[in-house]
């Protein structure tokens, strides 16, 4: 095996170990014993997958000794832990489908046989569901709503906030800087920028929630409509929906039958399933987001701008560039939270691109700039 392909391999074992540690933490965690039961199966499976691929490379020749978690991994059992185990939940199902990909290839080029159970975990989920009797329709429309609700996005969201704020204030204030040396009108237009893209993030993360929870509000009570006048066509659509994701018949009819003795519990099932809406969503207050997203966006957009409230020159701008390098680095570290990519390429692309947009527009700037006073 050459030297790539078994530090690939040993990457692979990395990402397996972490699964299941996060896994077996999302288990713990859990009140309900049959999901905490599926979570743990889970975590059997990627165990499974890590010791296999060991074996593999121990086949190789290579002496290789199972890792434990990564720093990754230990920190979003920390953030688990701190904010709930959605937000994990919906991190690691977001990278599934890359993750099985990623493995098929890397058994395929290390010529191991590839057993098909390297599928995403929506799919595990579904044999499990089906394999067991003990797991209800409450516990499956609980488990698949979590998993649709992506719980990352509000940590991905902040990261994001974070760097647009930076990103374009830096642009702003560089290009200002290659027009004119005054630490006024940089300080300026500076401020003026971070004032002006932190409002338009909060009132476009306002009208966001805001309409969106209309929406849901509409189709919901739309759909509770539809069970009271018309129990026996919601009871088919129910079924068919359990049937769909691999459940036999039989089975499927009394789990639905089951669920439509509690409306409240089929409104629920049906507007998750049908519509893909979760009932989580709508506790998201507009104002809170829209808040949050100003904050954020401020956050970022300071740092560039910073050096420039206690001078100007030169010093200032080299400042400005430091302090947004660095800034940049540790947005770019952050978000290999949610792909597991190296800290060092995510952290060291963020800067290339941002100081790449900078130059840019300092150049722009110092050409209007010339141009205007020559």
């Amino acid at each position: 095996m050459s030297t790539h392909s078994s530090k690939s391999l040993a990457a692979s074992v990395q990402i397996e170990i972490d699964a299941e540690y996060l896994y077996l933490k999302i288990a713990e965690a859990e009140s309900d014993p049959g999901i905490a039961n599926i979570f743990r199966q889970l975590s059997e499976i990627e165990g499974g997958h890590a010791l296999g691929m060991a074996e593999g490379l121990k086949k190789q020749g290579i002496d290789f000794k199972l890792p434990p978690p990564s720093w990754r991994a230990r920190v979003l059992n920390r953030i688990g832990k701190t904010f709930g185990y959605d937000y994990i939940i919906g991190v690691m199902m977001d990278t599934e489908r890359s993750i099985a990909q990623a493995l098929v290839k890397q058994k395929a080029n290390a010529k191991l046989p590839i057993k098909g159970d390297e599928g995403n975990h929506v799919k595990i989920l579904q044999s499990l569901l089906t394999n067991q009797n003990k797991v209800s329709g409450e516990q499956l429309s609980r488990i698949e709503g979590r998993h649709k609700t992506v719980g990352g996005n509000a940590l991905r969201a902040a990261v994001l906030g974070a760097n647009d704020g930076l990103v374009s204030n830096m642009s702003l204030v560089m290009g200002v800087a290659g027009a004119t040396s005054g630490q006024s009108q940089i300080l300026l237009a500076g401020s003026a920028g971070l004032l002006a893209g932190a409002l338009s993030m909060a009132l476009g993360e306002w009208i966001s929630v805001k309409s969106s929870q209309e929406l849901y509000e509409r189709q919901m009570a739309l759909e509770m409509d539809e069970i009271e006048t018309n129990p026996e066509g919601e009871l088919k659509e129910i079924t068919l929906i359990y049937i769909a994701k691999g459940i036999p018949e039989d089975q499927a009819h009394e789990m639905a039958v089951k669920v439509m003795s509690d409306p409240a519990l089929a409104h629920e099932v049906l507007i998750k399933e049908e519509l893909g809406i979760n009932p989580e969503d709508l506790k998201n207050s507009a104002w809170e987001a829209a808040i949050t997203s100003f904050i954020l966006f401020a956050i970022g957009a300071i740092i560039p701008l910073a050096p420039f409230f206690w001078g100007g020159g030169s010093t200032a701008i080299w400042a400005s560039i430091g302090f947004s390098t660095i800034g940049l680095f540790l947005i770019g570290s952050a978000i290999t939270l949610f792909t597991g990519k190296s800290i060092w390429f995510s952290g060291m692309r963020q800067v290339i691109f941002g100081l790449l947009a900078a130059a840019v527009t300092f150049g722009i700037g110092h050409l209007i700039g010339v141009s205007i006073t020559g």
